[in-house]
C-alpha cells in the first residue's frame, strides 16, 4: 500500500544540482496549460536550461521545490522586489496533481519571506479555473487582467497579516 500523505513531502530550496530535473518538471506540468491555450510557446515550455540556471541565481529570486523522497514533484518561483513577492511557475508533476502539493508549496512561501514583504502576488492564465480557485482558497484576491501577446493573465494579491489578523480577532 503506497502512502502519498503530506508527511512525505519535503519543501526546500532548489539548487543548481537539480536544475535539469526542475526544467523537466516544469515542462511536464505546463503542457496541459499550453494545450488549454493552444500555445506551445508559453515561457515555461521555451525556457532553456541555461536561462533557468541564470534565473535561479538572480538577485531576489528563490526557487522552492517539493520532494517526495528523492523525486522533485513540485516547484514554485518567488521573486522579491521591495515589499512585494511574486509567485510564478507553480508546477506539480502531472501524476501528482490534485494531492495538495501546490497548496503545500503556497503555504510554505510566507514564512520564508524576508522581513518587510507585505504582499504576495501570483498570476495565471485568466481561463485557468483550477489555478484561480486554488489561489482564492489561499486568500488571494483577483486584482486585474493583463494581456501578454495572445495570452491574458489574471493577477491576484494577498496582503500578509490580513488572514492572521482576522483569525486573531475571533
Amino acid at each position: 500500500m503506497s502512502d502519498t500523505s503530506d508527511a512525505q513531502i519535503r519543501i526546500d530550496q532548489v539548487t543548481d544540482e537539480h536544475a535539469g530535473e526542475l526544467l523537466t518538471l516544469r515542462r511536464a506540468a505546463f503542457v496541459t496549460e499550453a494545450q488549454a491555450y493552444e500555445d506551445p510557446f508559453i515561457p515555461p515550455l521555451t525556457q532553456t536550461l541555461g536561462e533557468l540556471r541564470a534565473d535561479m541565481v538572480a538577485p531576489g529570486v528563490i526557487t522552492l521545490g517539493a520532494w517526495d523522497g528523492p523525486r522533485l514533484v513540485g516547484s514554485v518561483r518567488i521573486e522579491i522586489e521591495g515589499s512585494k513577492a511574486t509567485l510564478g511557475r507553480l508546477a506539480v508533476a502531472p501524476d501528482r496533481q490534485g494531492e495538495g502539493i501546490g497548496t503545500q508549496m503556497m503555504l510554505a512561501v510566507a514564512p520564508l519571506l524576508p522581513e518587510g514583504v507585505e504582499e504576495i502576488w501570483v498570476f495565471t492564465g485568466k481561463d485557468s479555473k483550477q489555478n484561480l480557485a486554488m489561489y482564492q482558497q489561499q486568500g488571494y484576491e483577483h486584482q486585474y487582467d493583463q494581456a501578454a501577446g495572445d495570452l491574458t493573465y489574471a493577477y491576484l494579491r494577498r496582503i500578509l497579516g490580513e488572514v492572521e489578523t482576522a483569525d486573531d480577532a475571533g
